[in-house]
């Protein structure tokens, strides 16, 4: 499910700096929220993780060992160990564990480059920590916790809808 312009135009135009700060209080909550997330990355922790929304004008890079997540222009991609290229929504799927990551590579909607071992390291990772993004989100947004939990299973439900539906076998 490819996000809508109306969602994605306006990334283009925001400092860098500012969504940045917003993904980096994420990232942080997601990582007091699940110690143990790169426990499992052993010699890979030192690797730099790129992804690359392809739906959106903006990139990430995650650094494990610091642990960093940074935001950057696509234009101004930094240098990663392991790049994972694909829709956002998909992208999210993954780093929650909702959709088989294995399915989405050889159905050529995901394309992974760089270094498959790290890569596969940190999906291991992210399988045995069973993150919850609206319920992180929820966490972190006070006495608005059971509407942002409530809107954000919603947006997840509907989205991973037409992600399964595109990715369940058609049939004439």
């Amino acid at each position: 499910m490819t996000l809508p312009l109306a969602i994605t135009a306006p990334l283009s135009f925001v400092p860098i700096v500012a969504i940045e700060s917003v993904v980096q209080r994420v990232f942080a909550h997601v990582i007091a929220s699940h110690p143990g997330l790169f426990d499992r990355l052993a010699d890979h922790a030192a690797k730099r993780y790129a992804f690359q929304p392809s739906d959106l004008p903006i990139g990430f890079l995650v650094e494990p060992a610091v642990p960093r997540i940074s935001v950057h222009r696509k234009e101004r991609t930094p240098v990663s160990d392991a790049c994972m290229e694909g829709e956002l929504v998909l992208l999210l799927a993954l780093l929650e564990g909702r959709i088989d990551g294995d399915a989405v590579f050889f159905s050529r909607d995901l394309a992974v480059s760089g270094d498959m071992e790290a890569m596969l390291a940190l999906r291991n990772a992210l399988d045995d920590c069973e993150i919850d993004l609206p319920s992180d989100l929820a966490d972190m947004a006070g006495p608005l916790a059971p509407l942002v939990r409530r809107a954000g299973e919603k947006i997840r439900e509907r989205a991973l809808g037409r992600v399964l539906k595109e990715e369940a076998p058609q049939w004439n």
